[in-house]
C-alpha cells in the first residue's frame, strides 16, 4: 500500500499501539476477514447482509468490462454530459471522484442532483442540452423518494422534448436485483441496468458500480483505483498483527470517541477536499447510534490551539510533498491534540482510502460496540416526513407554524428566549454544554455564494463559543449526518434555514405522466418539518429560522449579530 500513516504527539503514538494490541488479543481483523457478524452483535440482522464492500475491490474487476462496453456504447451515441440522480451512498463517491479527477478528453462531464430545493432542480433542467444528456438514477434501495422524483421529473422533461421513445435511451439506472427501479428501467426500455451486489449498503459502495460506473464516464483509470483498493485490502488481511492501518485507526478513534475526543476534524490537501463529504457521510451514519458516535468535521478553516476544547482529534489527508496546515498542525499536536497523518502518493491512493476508511469505520463500531451498517434513526425522518405529504395529499397545504420571534427578513420558530430574532442564535448558542456541536441544516439553494455565508456564519461560532460547527445542505444531510444528529449521546444544537422558493415545479406522479399532487417545494418542505420533528423526538434542541427576501443577507445578519 502507498499511503502512510502516523501519529502525533507521544501520547497519541502509544494510544495506536494499544489499540493494534487490543484488536490482535480479539482477532478481530481475521474475524471482519471471515464475515462474523459476532465482532458486532449476537444477532446477524442487518450485518450479515452488509458485509460484501469486503470483495468489492476484487470482484469488480469482473465488472470492467460491462463498465466499458456501456461507456463505449454512450460516448458513440454523443453524449457529453451526465447528470447523476441520486442520495447519500450513491452519489457522494462519483462527487469526489469528479471534484478531484475532473473528465478526461472525449469522456462526459458529470455533476450530481441531490437537492429537492426547486432551484436546485431547475438549474439543470433550463441549463442542460438534453439531446446530449445521460441520466444515472442511482438508487440502491430502487426507492428512495428523492430520487424518483428526480427521475420522473427528468424522464418526463426529456420524453416531451425529444419524444418518448427516444427518453430510454437518455437513462441508466444503477441498484440492487429485484428493486422498483430494475423493473421500471426496464419497463421504459432504459440503454442499460447495473445491478450492484445487494450486501453492499450504500455508504460502502464507494467500490462498487454505484462508486465506478460514473467514474468511468468520466474517463477515469478505474481498473488503476480498484488496484490500489485490492492492495490496501490485502495490506490490511496480511499484516494485521503489526501493521498501522485502517484497523488499528478504527480502534483508536473509538477508544478516543469513548473518553470524549469524539470530533474527527480533517485537514485535505486542496485536490483532496472533496474526499471529506464521503468520509463523513461513512462515519456520521456508521457510528452515530446507541448514544455513541464520531462527529466528522470537514471544510473547517484550522485554528490555533485555542479554539479547541478537549473533544476533538485531527487528522490530515495529504498528497506527499504537500505540506498545507502542517504549521497549524504541529502546534496542536504540539498542544497535545491528538493529530493523525495520512499521505498519499497520488490521488489514485483515494482508491485505497476508500477500502481503509470502510475497514476503519467497521471497526470502530466494534470499539463503541455498535452495529456500523444500520441506520434506524434515518428512518425516522422519513416517516414523519410521508406522514406530513400525506396531510398535504389529504387537506391540500401543509400544516401552519405560528413563528416565536419575527422581524424584517427574520423569522424564528421553537423555543427560544430573546426580543428579537438576531439574539434568539445567541440565546440559542449559549445552551450548549461542554462536549456540545452544532449543525447549520441549510434547506436552501446551494450556490457558491450561499457556501460562503454559511461558511462564516460557521466559523464565526467555533471562535466566539469554541463550539465544534458543521453545515450541511438539506435533504442532503438527511443521508449523511442525519442519523448521528439523531443517535449520538445527544448533545447536538440544531439550527435549520430555510427560505421562500420563488419557483417550484410538479413531481410526476409517474414516469411519462403529466398528472402530479406533490411538487419539489412542498417535498422539501416536508423533510424539513420531518427532520425537526425527529430530532424533537429524540430529545434533540432545534430550531428554525426562516429568512425572508435573501436568503444569504440573511446569514450575514446573523453572523453580524453574533
Amino acid at each position: 500500500m502507498t499511503t502512510s500513516m502516523t501519529f502525533r504527539p507521544e501520547s497519541c503514538r502509544a494510544a495506536a499501539e494499544e489499540a493494534r494490541k487490543a484488536l490482535a488479543a480479539g482477532r478481530v481483523v481475521e474475524r471482519i476477514r471471515r464475515k462474523d457478524h459476532t465482532v458486532w452483535k449476537s444477532e446477524p440482522a442487518e450485518i450479515a447482509n452488509r458485509l460484501g464492500w469486503l470483495d468489492s475491490p476484487q470482484a469488480m474487476q469482473k465488472r470492467l468490462s460491462e463498465i466499458a462496453a456501456v461507456v463505449e456504447g454512450v460516448r458513440a451515441d454523443g453524449f457529453n454530459f451526465a447528470l447523476l440522480l441520486g442520495m447519500g451512498g450513491s452519489s457522494l463517491a462519483p462527487e469526489v471522484f469528479r471534484k478531484v479527477f475532473g473528465a478526461a478528453d472525449g469522456f462526459l462531464d458529470l455533476a450530481v442532483l441531490d437537492s429537492t430545493d426547486p432551484g436546485a432542480v431547475l438549474g439543470y433542467a433550463e441549463r442542460l442540452n438534453l439531446r446530449r444528456t445521460l441520466f444515472v438514477v442511482s438508487t440502491k434501495s430502487g426507492g428512495t423518494v428523492e430520487t424518483f422524483s428526480f427521475m420522473k421529473y427528468f424522464y418526463n422533461l426529456v420524453a416531451e422534448n425529444l419524444g418518448e421513445e427516444e427518453a430510454g435511451k437518455h437513462f441508466l439506472a444503477i441498484t440492487d436485483p429485484g428493486s422498483a427501479l430494475a423493473d421500471l428501467a426496464r419497463e421504459h426500455h432504459f440503454r442499460h441496468v447495473f445491478l450492484n451486489d445487494p450486501e453492499i449498503g450504500g455508504r460502502y459502495s464507494a467500490l462498487s458500480c454505484f462508486g465506478l460506473v460514473p467514474a468511468a464516464l468520466i474517463g477515469m483509470d478505474v481498473k488503476l483505483l480498484l488496484e490500489r483498493a485490492a492492495a490496501a485490502a490485502e495490506y490490511e488481511f496480511s499484516n494485521n498483527n503489526g501493521a498501522m492501518n485502517g484497523s488499528v485507526l478504527g480502534a483508536l478513534l473509538g477508544e478516543f470517541a469513548a473518553q470524549g475526543r469524539d470530533k474527527l476534524t480533517f485537514v485535505f490537501s486542496p485536490q483532496l477536499a472533496a474526499f471529506g463529504d464521503w468520509v463523513e457521510q461513512l462515519l456520521a451514519e456508521s457510528t452515530g447510534k446507541e448514544g455513541e458516535g464520531i462527529l466528522p468535521v470537514v471544510g473547517e478553516e484550522i485554528g490555533p490551539p485555542s479554539v479547541y476544547g478537549g473533544d476533538r482529534l485531527f487528522c490530515s489527508i495529504r498528497i506527499t510533498r504537500d505540506d498545507a496546515g502542517e504549521k497549524q498542525l504541529k502546534a496542536l499536536a504540539g498542544a497535545g491534540h491528538p493529530v493523525v497523518d495520512l499521505v498519499l502518493a497520488d490521488p489514485f491512493d483515494l482508491g485505497g482510502q476508500c477500502f481503509f476508511w470502510e475497514m476503519a469505520t467497521a471497526v470502530a463500531g466494534w470499539r463503541l460496540a455498535i452495529n456500523p451498517f444500520d441506520q434506524p434513526d434515518v428512518e425516522a425522518a422519513k416517516v414523519l416526513a410521508r406522514k406530513m405529504i400525506v396531510e398535504y395529499r389529504e387537506k391540500g397545504s401543509m400544516p401552519p407554524e405560528t413563528p416565536s420571534l419575527k422581524a424584517s427578513g427574520l423569522s424564528v420558530y421553537g423555543v427560544v428566549t430573546a426580543g428579537k430574532p438576531e439574539d434568539a442564535l445567541t440565546a440559542f448558542l449559549a445552551q450548549a454544554k461542554p462536549g456540545a456541536y452544532t449543525a447549520l441544516q441549510a434547506y436552501l439553494t446551494p450556490s457558491p455564494w450561499m457556501d460562503e455565508a454559511l461558511q462564516r456564519l460557521r466559523m464565526q461560532i467555533r471562535d466566539r463559543f469554541h463550539l465544534v460547527t458543521t453545515v450541511g445542505y438539506g435533504p442532503r444531510f438527511l443521508h449523511s449526518t442525519g442519523q448521528l444528529h439523531k443517535g449520538d449521546a445527544g448533545g447536538g444544537l440544531f439550527i435549520q434555514f430555510t427560505a421562500d422558493d420563488p419557483r417550484d415545479m410538479p413531481i410526476p406522479d409517474e414516469l411519462g405522466r403529466p398528472e402530479s399532487v406533490l411538487t419539489f417545494g412542498i417535498l422539501k418542505q416536508a423533510q424539513v418539518f420531518g427532520d425537526r420533528q425527529a430530532l424533537l423526538n429524540a430529545g434533540r434542541r432545534a430550531i428554525r429560522i426562516h429568512l425572508h427576501g435573501d436568503p444569504a443577507g440573511g446569514i450575514a445578519r446573523l453572523t453580524a449579530a453574533l
